[in-house]
């Protein structure tokens, strides 16, 4: 005989998988952002760019949906413990979520002004960073899929990577721009672009650190200090 308890558990866990879904899609569409965003600035395809731009909305509108049922979940469940910690977290990540469509967004936007420059071979070099970027937001989508917190640290320690390739595309577009003022004006929109994919790497690392707290309520030791840190930039 099912008992009203039994349908008020059966419904809560329905809640859970439903907003569990709709993470996992926001991030989807987050990294096809990105994805978009970069091909466009290679291919020099505005129409692309500018469906990269439009599909933001999209997360825009996951993320306010995420939120409306987080707030749901809260007044109506009452959530205790590592049900509180699911429900928190996941709030967190459709934030952290947002912000990295937003940076793919801006992309997509600088990619437009650079193609109507002539080609340059920088914008190949910035593929190799959008790849970290997209492998650790694939891999931290899996790793809260999963609850598996140990592929969340590892995520995390893959920050560092794109963070050094950063500083190499950094250093190179200078390079470029000292030798060629007429770069000038490209190059900084690609330095732009290049540190979009740096913040989304941050981002990914914040959602890393927010599904190991919701696997095990413990929360990760501090992150190894970033260049710009060590560098006295708040």
């Amino acid at each position: 005989m099912q008992t009203s308890n039994d349908h008020i558990v059966r419904s809560f866990n329905n809640d859970l998988n439903d907003l569990s879904a709709k993470i996992g899609k926001m991030g989807g569409q987050a990294e096809a952002i990105l994805q978009d965003s970069i091909q466009a600035l290679v291919r020099r395809d505005a129409d692309l760019a500018l469906r990269a731009v439009e599909a933001d909305r999209r997360v825009d509108a996951l993320d306010a949906e995420i939120e409306a049922a987080v707030v749901r979940m809260l007044a109506l469940r009452q959530p205790m413990a590592i049900d509180l910690r699911v429900i928190i977290s996941a709030l967190k990540i459709a934030q952290a979520l947002e912000r990295i469509a937003d940076h793919a967004k801006n992309g997509a936007k600088r990619a437009i002004i650079i193609n109507r420059a002539p080609p340059m071979e920088q914008v190949r070099s910035i593929v190799r960073l959008s790849e970290v970027a997209r492998d650790m937001l694939r891999g931290v989508l899996d790793a809260y899929a999963n609850g598996d917190a140990n592929s969340a640290v590892k995520i995390r320690d893959r920050d560092e990577d794109l963070d050094l390739l950063y500083e190499g595309y950094f250093r190179e577009c200078l390079t470029y721009m000292m030798e060629d003022s007429r770069s000038i004006t490209a190059c900084t929109h690609l330095l732009f672009i290049a540190k979009n994919i740096e913040r989304i790497g941050d981002h990914c690392t914040g959602i890393a650190e927010n599904v190991y707290y919701a696997v095990t309520g413990d929360r990760l030791g501090p992150a190894r200090p970033k260049s710009d840190q060590l560098l006295g930039d708040k």
